[in-house]
Parts: C-alpha cells; structure tokens; sequence
C-alpha cells in the first residue's frame, strides 16, 4: 500500500557513520555464499540508557519513493523513465476496465445534491433536490432535509450524465460536511460506496498522497509518475478481489474536493495509463522517501539518487531502554541489536531482524515490526555503538543496486567529461557499445588498474596472479569480470557484488566504481584486506586497523580513494 504523504516527513539529523564496504573484513565475520555472518557482539546498556537509532527514509520504502521522483524529475527524467526505474520489471499498458468502487470509510450515511441535478433509480432529481439512501430506498426530499417528494426503490445516486471529467455543477455533494465526488454514490454491505472513472478517482488522490506545489518547482513529472502508479495500484488492488477505501490502508482519496489543477493536469496528461506485471495490472505500491534505495520486494531493489532531497533521507530517534522493553515485553532491556539487514546503502541497510533482550526473555522480531512498534520513520535504521555486524541477505537486486547491473552513470559521465570537454551523460545502452572516446578511456581504465592492482598485491602478499598482465579480454583471478568490461558492469556503493565474493581466503575480481565525487577506479577484495586504484591516486592497499578506520569513517563514499598504504 501506499506510505506516508511526503509532506509529512520531518528532517532529521543522521549521527550514525557507514561502514561502506566489506564488512567481513571489520568484524571478522564470514563470508559464505554471498551472506556475511558475523559474531554477536552488541550494544551493553545500563537499566536506564537510552538508544540512538540512525536511519534512512519514511515509510515501507517498496516500489516507487516520491521523494526520489521528485528528484529525479528535477533533474530531467520523464515519468516514464522515473516509472521504469522503480518498477522494474513492468510495462507500459492501458487500463481495460475503468471504473473503481471505493469505499468512503468516514461516511456512515448517504444524503447528496447537485446544482445540475441526478439521477436515482429510473427518476431524475432536479435541481436543488436531494437524495437520501437508507438500504435499497432512496428518498428524494426538497433540499438536504426538506419535505419528502417521493420515494424510489434504489441504492446508488447517478450524476445527471456519465461519464469522466465533468463540470463541478454536476458533481455529488454530501449534504453533511459539504464534500463532493465525481461519479456515483451507493450504499451496501461496504458501507457508503463511491463508484467512478478511475481517472476521476486518481484526480482525488494524487493532491493527498503527494505534493502539488512539486509542479511548479520542475516535478510534474513526479506527479505525472504518482498519477500512473496511483491508477496502477487500486486497478490491480481491485482485479484481485481487495477491497478499496480511502484511507492510508489503500490510497488516500478525497473526491473532488481534494482536487488541486496541477495533480489533476498530470492524471489528465496520464489518462488510462498503468503499469503492467507479466501482462496484469501491477500492485505499484510508493512510500514518501525510499533513504537512497528500495526495499525491493514484488519489484527489484534499485538505487533511489533522487531521494537525496527529501526531508526524511537522513533521521536519528533516541528511545528509553524502558520503552523498548515494555514495547518487545521483555522487562528490563539488556540488549538490542540488529541481527540480520539487506546490505543496500549506508550501516547494513534495511532491517529484516531485531534481537531484544531483557529481564523476562529474549525476543526476535522483523525490521518492519520493530519500525510500528518503536514508531520509528522506517525499517533502515542502525543502532549506534552497535559492534557487531548482521547477516546480510539481500533482496532481488535490479539494475541500480548493488551487484546487480548498472549505477545511474551521470557521476561517471560526469568526471569522464573533464577529461573529454563537452562530453554529456549518455545512458546505459549507450556505454555498453560506445566505441567513440569514452570506450578507450573506460578501457584504458581496467587495464591499467588492473595491473596496478596485480603488482601492488604482489607487494602486500607476494601472491602473483596468472595473466594478470593479459589484454582486456582475457579473465583471470585477478581480471575483472565480463559484466564489468565495456558496459561497466557492477558498480555499487563502495560494495563489491556477492557474486565477486567468496568465502574468507577467496580474492574478489576487481570491480569498477567511483567515489563520493564521481570518479572513476577499481575496487578488489583480497585476503586480508581491499586494494584500491584510480588513475589519480594509483594502487594502495588497506588492511586491518587501517582499513576499519577508513570503513568507518564511510569509506569510498566519502573518504575517496585512498592516497596511501596502511597496512595495519
């Protein structure tokens, strides 16, 4: 379901430092088919003690994150890439049956009018009339509450003409509280029904779910993308027998006196349009702000860039001892720790398992329980002092997460055009085959640093690599992988794939990332520590206090790339 209005969300201060990459290699941890599993060694707390948690995003973070759409379309994405990105493994499609029946959970009776008039059973209701419905009666009065003029044997109010999009002098007016809705209005098992187009629908919700102001500061199409998502969601919701309100628990839904022009301008612009999951309408679920990456789920986890601009990217929570336990019911709180994370973005990513132990017992519960329980913005927290390292299972993966594909490659693009002026951002398509001047350097890049990489781990090892002075194209240990030639292959976060990782005593293939700036390098994890190249600052090693330090203090991200060895 959708999540949390973006304008709801509250910045915070982030206080909680990442770890970055290979956190095996901080904690002694295992590496084993790609999960890391690391020994328990949590945060002691006194009876009293407070804890801080530091933690990314607001809501579920599943499918799209508004914030990041936003943000993506401030920097020139239409709504169809912004919709192609976080609904991955979807197509463009039309909507087949467009009427929705919504069931309007505040309302506990049904007496409406309209300026131009309606329709109820067989009967027109003039104008000025009004019509009340109590079971299968529908009864037509002078006025909201005048004389009765007569009585019909019906449950649903029609607007004199159907239809989507019609003027405000025909729209149904609740007599109490004054709220108007587009379409009809019916009474039943489900309470008071509101039966309309579904773009009609979609115009009350994009003004509640997301922010209309976004289209005069270069989102409209963010709102463009909310639209097609929102109209995505009930379709689908309502095609697999769920039953749909306008509450938080479906969409947010106001009718039309929630309307604002500009939202309504983007599901104009939008009409019809949904996207499709293996040819059905798909459940395109959104959140306020995604903390830089998805959740994954029914769509692959991707990188969130445009999330960077939302006011909940970064939080920090400070909860009593007390709290957690009398939360969790384990009497006095001994110990609370994150036992098991996705591994996408800052800390450990996203929570899948908490430990909490007290007086009473030892409870584990899921990183989304822990989010409603301790009212915290999401599931992406760390607990600050936390020493220990969680297993790492990691979430489908599409093409901007880690170890699976491409990174949006602006920053690359970025600092390959200070090196060739005049250069612009060119997609991913585009890189895989580009034989022009950024083929030779992307492949001047590997080969180079691939044999600065071999040399300086013969110095730190003395562990030569065979062919580790061959061309481009020839694979060994020490190569990096085909998915990292030519179309740049797996660039993450300062993580290497799990496919490059094996268990303790394996060494990784390099693999070709870049830094907090946008500069390009390579990455290698070897037995003991990690080697880093860039053409800047060449070949160095990092290894033991050395290199936690440098993890510590967020490591590739934002330290760069290392200008000189430490090798202890």
């Amino acid at each position: 379901m959708p999540n949390v209005r973006p304008s709801r969300a509250k910045k915070r201060t982030l206080t909680f430092a990442a770890l970055g990459l290979a956190p095996a290699l901080l904690a002694g941890g295992l590496v084993v088919g790609g999960t890391e599993v690391f020994s328990s060694d949590g945060v002691t707390l006194a009876a009293s003690a407070p804890i801080t948690l530091s933690g990314h995003g607001h809501g579920h973070g599943r499918g799209m994150g508004q914030w990041g759409a936003y943000g993506y379309a401030k920097q020139g994405w239409s709504a169809d890439r912004i919709l192609k990105h976080f609904y991955g493994n979807t197509t463009a499609g039309k909507v087949s049956t467009p009427e929705v029946t919504v069931s309007l959970s505040e309302k506990s009776s049904a007496s409406v009018h309209a300026d131009a008039g309606m329709r109820v059973g067989n009967e027109k209701v003039a104008p000025g009339q009004a019509v009340s419905l109590s079971g299968n009666t529908a009864t037509i009065t002078s006025g909201c509450g005048g004389a009765v003029v007569k009585t019909v044997q019906a449950n649903q109010v029609d607007p004199i003409a159907d239809g989507p999009n019609r003027p405000a002098n025909e729209l149904l007016t609740f007599c109490s509280g004054g709220d108007k809705y587009r379409g009809s209005i019916t009474t039943g098992s489900g309470g008071v029904l509101n039966k309309l187009h579904v773009d009609d629908y979609v115009k009350g919700v994009i003004p509640k779910e997301s922010v209309p102001s976004w289209a005069d500061s270069g989102g409209f199409e963010a709102l463009k993308a909310q639209a097609v998502a929102a109209r995505s969601y009930v379709v689908s919701g309502l095609a697999s027998g769920r039953k749909m309100d306008n509450t938080q628990q479906s969409q947010m839904y106001h009718g039309a006196s929630g309307e604002d022009p500009r939202t309504s301008r983007a599901a104009d612009a939008t009409a019809g349009q949904i996207r499709l999951l293996n040819g059905k309408p798909a459940l395109t679920e959104f959140s306020a702000s995604t903390g830089g990456y998805t959740a994954g789920g029914l769509f692959p986890a991707v990188r969130d860039a445009g999330d960077s601009i939302a006011p909940a990217h970064s939080w920090s929570a400070t909860v009593s001892a007390a709290s957690i336990g009398s939360a969790f019911g384990v009497g006095e709180l001994k110990s609370f720790d994150v036992i098991e994370a996705n591994g996408l973005g800052e800390g450990s990513g996203r929570v899948l398992k908490v430990r909490v132990v007290g007086s009473g017992g030892t409870v584990e519960a899921t990183g989304d329980e822990a989010r409603t329980k301790l009212q915290l913005k999401s599931d992406w927290f760390a607990v600050n002092g936390q020493k220990s390292m969680p297993k790492i299972t990691r979430p489908q993966v599409g093409a901007d997460a880690p170890g699976g594909g491409l990174l949006d490659l602006s920053p690359l693009t970025s600092a390959l055009s200070e090196i060739v002026p005049g250069l612009s951002a060119v997609g991913i398509p585009d890189i895989a085959g580009l034989t022009g001047q950024i083929g030779p350097m992307i492949e001047k890049l590997l080969a180079e640093g691939t044999r600065a990489l071999a040399a300086k781990r013969v110095v730190v090892e003395g562990k030569p690599s065979a062919n580790s002075q061959g061309s481009l194209g020839t694979v060994s240990d020490d190569k990096p992988s085909a998915n990292s030639q030519g179309s740049l292959g797996t660039v993450s976060d300062d993580k290497p794939s799990a496919n490059s990782q094996g268990s303790t005593g394996t060494v990784a293939k390099p693999e070709l990332l870049t830094d907090g700036k946008g500069m390009p390098g390579l990455v290698q994890v070897i037995e003991n520590g990690i080697l880093y190249f860039s053409p800047a600052t060449g070949a160095h090693a990092l290894m033991g206090q050395a290199l936690t330090d440098f993890l510590a203090a967020g490591g590739l991200q934002k330290r760069g790339f290392p200008t000189a060895d430490g090798l202890n």
